[in-house]
């Protein structure tokens, strides 16, 4: 079975004391997946790296290049939900936190599944030819 993971980007809140300005200040930005990368270690691929481009197409290969699945990505309630195009097992939806470039984190998918990712910095990947 093949893992897909998501990513997640940083936060950025914006603080004030007034009161006034605080119910004009426009709502935190949601969760980005978008033009991030991760790594992970696939028990059968060994470390993967998976770069979701900024208009939400994912790619996952192995370090040497290997390709190992496509498809679309999207945030859902706060979750990222990644749907293969080379497999049938449907969306599988991982929970996110904001996570900083050189930053691991644990993540587990709507399957029961756990996982400890790294983000790194983007890296545009491209489909084989």
């Amino acid at each position: 079975m093949r893992l897909t993971i998501f990513t997640a980007a940083a936060i950025a809140l914006c603080a004030s004391s007034s009161p006034a300005a605080a119910k004009k200040a426009p709502k935190p930005p949601a969760f980005e997946l978008n033009g991030t990368t991760w790594t992970f270690m696939d028990p059968k691929q060994g470390i993967v790296e998976q770069s979701i481009d900024p208009q939400g197409k994912y790619i996952s290969q192995t370090i040497d290049g290997k390709h190992l699945d496509h498809g679309t990505a999207v945030v859902k309630n706060g979750k990222a939900c990644f749907t293969s195009a080379m497999t049938k097992d449907g969306e599988i939806c991982w929970t996110t936190k904001p996570v900083n470039v050189g930053e691991s984190m644990v993540t587990t998918s709507n399957k029961g599944q756990t996982l400890q990712e790294t983000r790194v910095a983007y890296i545009q990947l491209s489909m084989p030819k």
